[in-house]
């Protein structure tokens, strides 16, 4: 691992993070830095690398590698961890934050504890479809995902159903696969991340999943999503941008040897 790099250990709703501040001086090979540093074994122990840039157009530029190397255009839960260190360390309690899947908005709710609004993208719900024995609705949001309801997620199995969706052939770069299902008042999901596999929470998921919801009239906006590591608020008006709110919780700080 390269050595002498200062991380800040973050997550959102559990779902984990090792934040690099490229501003104060690059890392070298991206990927083979978040191979060995989410490697729970090896490493510190995380779902994604974020990298922080500078940006020509806006206050900062968010990248964010999974924990096998893999890039991805954009992740809520990583965004709000950014909010927080750009809100700590920059001053900026809102900010425009660039990523690959466009400028991102983010506004910090409150400081005790911590809580973000990040402005992400319009979901764009596709026509459900059946995949490895599931019918499934894809949503774009920058990213893919797809969403699956069932009677209960606890009965999935994840660790099959999961990889079985996200490099199924008709999602050539993989997809981020949600399973939904309703228990009592509340909606519990459990996500499968592409090149990340079973997480506490994914942050565009849990948009994805409300917006699915919302659009076949089983929930109103704003929704809560009990994800594994806690709950997530989403608020969407269809053909519009939504908004995802949740924490953001900085572990630790230190620099790596």
């Amino acid at each position: 691992m390269t050595a002498g790099v200062p991380i800040v250990k973050a997550n959102g709703a559990g779902n984990d993070f090792v934040l690099v501040d490229e501003r104060l001086g690059p890392v070298g090979d991206r990927a083979a830095f978040a191979l060995r540093a989410c490697d729970r074994t090896i490493g510190i122990g995380a779902d994604g690398v974020l990298f922080v840039e500078s940006s020509d157009r806006f206050d900062a530029r968010m990248r964010i590698f999974n924990a096998d190397g893999s890039e991805a255009e954009m992740c809520g839960n990583g965004m709000r961890c950014v909010a927080r260190y750009l809100d700590e360390h920059d001053g900026r309690a809102a900010a425009t934050v660039e990523t690959l899947a466009g400028p991102i908005q983010t506004r910090i709710v409150s400081r005790a504890p911590y809580r973000v609004a990040v402005e992400m993208g319009e979901p764009r719900i596709g026509a459900p479809h059946l995949v490895a024995g599931y019918r499934a609705t894809p949503v774009d949001l920058g990213n893919p995902h797809v969403v699956v309801r069932v009677d209960d997620v606890a009965a999935v199995d994840l660790g099959v159903a999961g990889p079985l969706i996200e490099r199924d052939p008709r999602y050539p770069r993989g997809t981020n696969v949600h399973f939904v299902a309703r228990a009592g008042a509340d909606w519990r999901v459990r996500h499968w991340e592409r090149g990340a596999g079973a997480t506490q929470a994914c942050g565009t998921g849990a948009v994805a999943v409300a917006a699915v919801l919302i659009a076949a009239g089983d929930a109103a906006s704003p929704v809560t999503v009990h994800v594994p590591g806690g709950a997530l608020e989403v608020i969407w008006r269809p053909r519009d941008r939504a908004t995802l709110v949740g924490d953001a919780v900085r572990e630790f700080e230190r620099v790596l040897a």
